[in-house]
């Protein structure tokens, strides 16, 4: 013990003997270099291997580039000190070769404008390559070339002509629109136990519906009659659709497709085990299921048509909407909330009106659907 706390005081007189000719610029080179080394044995306690990143090597050869050779061997780095130098020398040859090397130019960068251009272009126009859209701009005035068309499509992740014009059964709802119903049949029991059967058309431009009636037994006639009534009634409102989206279900006669055809509306099927081909409709079979025949005990058809008959009212004239707008002036816009029946009003604006609202509640079916208005 005592040989050994001898040892360590000879060496350490030793050691500061040699610092003693030193600089305290050096010292605190020194001292800024075991730190820094300290910080990186500290990132890496994991036992694996000792790895300098960028800024480490740069921080270094900084710091020690300005030391002499003997100095330097002195130190106790974790790297070797030709490897101090090496990092040192390669730092400053990237540092001129980036002065010496001259600016890429290359191709000036696409301004916003034109690229957003090429972006509508392609958007309005789904059957327009990208050469068709280059000449479409050389109309206009606008020099580019068609690689730049190109690789603005590419980047944007737009497909070429050929996969854009492909119609799909969405993009021909959304088109036609205004020109489609859908019909369904859903299903509903009372609380004897019998199965009612419900037939209602949706408009899909509005969402306007309509309930043609509630039977226990919907035979080939009552269908048919449905089906004349729905064509008087789409006569006397000017209603101008053309097709009519079912499903293949063996309740719909043949002579339900005639009557509509001499309407001159066209029954369209929808595929197989396929209710996506008919989504409007069967979104509001949910919609009437959760907001009134899963909240409603039903005592028999007549109760049940008359629940019908003031959720047809409460649905068409009251009750907001979501959805994709097709209306073909304002295609890019939801429906809103607006109602089929009731245009919306005008926003409030007025500051005093905003902070004395006065909403009253209307209860339909018993309190079962709820609608608010303001006081009169």
């Amino acid at each position: 013990m005592v040989l050994r706390l001898t040892y360590l005081g000879v060496t350490n007189v030793f050691a500061l003997l040699r610092l003693l000719p030193r600089s305290d610029r050096d010292k605190d080179v020194e001292i800024l270099t075991l730190r820094h080394q300290i910080a990186v044995l500290q990132r890496q306690l994991d036992g694996q291997r000792i790895r300098f990143q960028p800024t480490d090597r740069a921080l270094l050869a900084a710091l020690l580039h300005a030391l002499p050779r003997p100095t330097l061997r002195g130190l106790h780095l974790l790297a070797r000190p030709e490897t101090v130098l090496r990092w040192h020398r390669n730092l400053i040859a990237r540092h001129h070769a980036a002065i010496s090397r001259p600016q890429r130019r290359g191709r000036p960068r696409t301004v916003r404008s034109i690229r957003a251009l090429v972006l509508r272009l392609a958007r309005e126009n789904t059957g327009w390559g990208y050469r068709r859209i280059h000449g479409e701009l050389v109309v206009l005035g606008v020099t580019i070339a068609p690689s730049t068309v190109w690789e603005i499509l590419h980047q944007a992740g737009i497909d070429p002509a050929p996969a854009r014009t492909a119609t799909t059964w969405a993009d021909f709802l959304r088109s036609q629109a205004n020109a489609i119903l859908a019909v369904d049949f859903l299903e509903t029991q009372t609380l004897t136990g019998t199965r009612l059967y419900i037939l209602a058309v949706i408009e899909h431009a509005t969402r306007r519906i309509r309930i043609q009636g509630a039977t226990a037994h919907p035979t080939a006639a009552w269908v048919t009659q449905a089906a004349r009534n729905l064509a008087m009634d789409l006569h006397d409102a000017g209603s101008t659709a053309w097709y009519l989206i079912r499903d293949r279900d063996g309740k719909y006669p043949a002579l339900f497709d005639a009557i509509l055809a001499d309407a001159g509306i066209t029954v369209v099927l929808s595929g197989v085990r396929a209710p996506r081909m008919n989504t409007i409709m069967e979104r509001w079979v949910r919609t009437c299921r959760r907001e009134l025949l899963d909240r409603t005990l039903i005592y028999n058809q007549r109760h049940l048509l008359h629940a019908l008959r003031a959720y047809e009212a409460f649905y068409n004239t009251h009750r907001p909407h979501q959805g994709i707008a097709y209306n073909t002036h304002r295609p890019h816009q939801g429906i809103a909330n607006a109602r089929p029946l009731n245009p919306l009003p005008e926003p409030i604006t007025d500051p005093d009106r905003l902070t004395h609202l006065d909403i009253r509640r209307r209860d339909r079916l018993a309190g079962i659907l709820h609608e608010y208005e303001h006081a009169a």
